[in-house]
């Protein structure tokens, strides 16, 4: 059947139907992943982005093209995971700016979204590599303009860009030797193309779908905050809400509701604005808001009722008085997994550990509630982890707060960077010392083959235990103590002063310490610290400096 246009409704249930392909094939897309240690999430990360955008225009089937698209970017901007659920998410801001103002389209607009997406995701990094997800939505782009100039027929045109995309999936071995020595194409680019062909499916059959549910959901922590008596509240209703409209003028919307209360944050962000603000009138708020757009997300809790079930908490573990928090110079967030891990974190002073990391990565949501929790006129973000910086640094664009991104992609580098901040200095000082101090620490683990491949020139089978230096698989062996010692020996040379080591919840305790015992009479020079750090999945995590 052909279509020479394409409404709301019948993109509605392309995508969904897009997300549910790509959620049921998701492990297939992780299998992608050209190293055999167990964080190989691209599949994880973009389905459960593209699940949560999904998830936003749920019930929206009979809005226009250009409102579900909307939301549908919207929905990915907030759920973006990882480094391949944020570029997925500037794919579809850009798809939904080719959509923009449309009730329906023809062939030639859909090419010009697909375009436009491609535009928006090289805009989002700042060394596109070619021979990933971004080659692929290229290519897309690109074959739809020449497609659609003599093709009206959408189902035609869907179809042709998927051979489009496919023929140079397949061809990026040769754009990436690391693809090329484990016989894989780009994960990113396969994930992209299982969407692609999703919408393509539902389109030619005329599917009707619902969407499913986002699973999984990383578990913020945070210090609870200092509170004072009822009577301290001056504006007891913590208002929130996302406001939908076109060329909202913010400046003038913010004087106009600052003076119903405080603890005010307005970001606008292209055509969405959030709203958090503290007052004793939330309906005038929203009144006001609702003139400029569509209101969604409203939540308004009573504070002062939160503050009294608090302090009964509170009162029954001590009778003291706890008085008001006052804002802090500084505020720090880190992700990290594991117990002991989180702990050192928390005494070295960081207000919000995200759990998450290697195959767990935090949403731009998930960073943004932490941002929102610290009360501080500068915030600190350590990802430790390179998937989750790209994420990061998309919550600092969606918050007036003055937010600092430290790229830290370790946890010892983490960690000395920690160390390293002096809460008297000026926030230029800190940002120069943290970096300095984490482009010093030389990081290291051990953790297990979770495939057969070959990587560095050696051969891996599943369960193998794999020593890596950065992101180097330098060793591979049966025994995780044989493997620690040979990688440690391969870092330490004659200016190295400590060596760190972080074992996980599935070492003996009593066999570290043994460990240890050897490695300082083998290294008497070397300060040897060691922690439990009881995360999942990485043997040991070293670091030395």
């Amino acid at each position: 059947m052909e279509h020479f246009k394409i409404n709301g409704q019948q993109f509605y249930n392309m995508v969904v139907n897009a997300s549910n392909r790509l959620e049921e094939q998701m492990e297939y897309v992780n299998a992608l992943n050209v190293f055999p240690v167990p964080d190989g999430d691209t599949g994880t990360n973009m389905s459960m982005t593209f699940t949560t955008a999904v998830n936003e225009i749920s019930g929206m089937e009979s809005k226009t093209i250009s409102e579900i698209s909307k939301t549908l970017a919207k929905g990915a901007l907030m759920g973006a995971r990882g480094n391949s659920g944020v570029i997925l998410s500037q794919i579809f801001r850009g798809i939904a700016k080719g959509l923009e103002g449309h009730t329906e389209v023809t062939s030639d607009m859909v090419a010009n979204a697909l375009h436009e997406g491609a535009v928006f995701a090289y805009k989002a990094v700042m060394r596109p590599t070619e021979g990933t997800i971004l080659t692929i939505i290229r290519a897309a782009g690109d074959s739809a303009l020449s497609i659609a100039i003599e093709e009206e027929d959408i189902v035609e045109l869907l179809r042709k860009v998927c051979i489009a995309s496919e023929d140079m999936l397949n061809k990026t071995p040769e754009m990436l030797p690391q693809l090329k020595k484990a016989k894989v194409v780009d994960a990113g680019g396969m994930g992209l193309l299982i969407l692609f062909k999703g919408m393509l499916e539902a389109l030619e059959t005329g599917l009707v779908c619902k969407p499913s549910k986002v699973k999984q959901e990383p578990v913020v922590k945070a210090e609870t905050a200092n509170v004072g008596s009822v009577q301290e509240i001056e504006n007891g209703y913590c208002t929130e809400f996302f406001v939908n409209g076109e060329n909202i003028d913010v400046d003038k919307f913010k004087n106009e509701i600052s003076k119903l209360g405080d603890s005010m944050v307005v970001v606008g962000l292209e055509d969405i604005v959030k709203v958090h603000i503290h007052s004793n009138d939330p309906g005038r708020v929203l009144s006001i808001a609702a003139k400029l757009g569509e209101l969604t997300k409203i939540k308004i809790d009573n504070m002062r009722e939160q503050h009294r079930n608090l302090n009964n908490i509170v009162e029954e573990a001590s009778p003291s008085i706890i008085e008001e928090e006052e804002m802090k110079k500084y505020g720090f967030i880190s992700v990290a997994r594991g117990k002991g891990i989180e702990a050192i974190l928390s005494d070295l002073g960081v207000d919000c550990v995200i759990e998450g990391g290697q195959t767990m990565n935090p949403s731009t949501q998930d960073i943004l509630d932490s941002i929102n929790k610290i009360n501080a006129e500068h915030i600190f973000i350590l990802p430790n982890n390179k998937n989750i910086i790209m994420a990061a640094n998309q919550a600092v664009e969606l918050t007036e707060k003055n937010v600092h991104v430290i790229p830290t992609k370790t946890i010892p580098q983490g960690i000395t960077a920690l160390t390293m901040v002096d809460l008297e200095a000026e926030v230029e000082a800190n940002i120069e010392t943290m970096n300095d101090a984490m482009a010093n620490v030389a990081t290291a683990s051990v953790t297990f083959a979770v495939k057969d491949t070959e990587a560095e020139g050696k051969a891996i089978n599943e369960g193998d235990i794999l020593g890596l230096v950065e992101d180097n698989i330098t060793e591979v062996g049966s025994d995780i103590f044989k493997v620690c010692s040979s990688v440690i020996e391969s870092m330490v040379d004659e200016y190295s002063e400590l060596l760190t080591i972080y074992f996980g919840e599935d070492v003996d305790e009593e066999e570290v310490s043994k460990f240890v015992e050897e490695l300082e009479e083998k290294y008497p020079d070397l300060d040897v610290q060691c922690y439990d750090g009881k995360q999942p999945l990485y043997y040991f995590i070293m670091s030395v400096e």
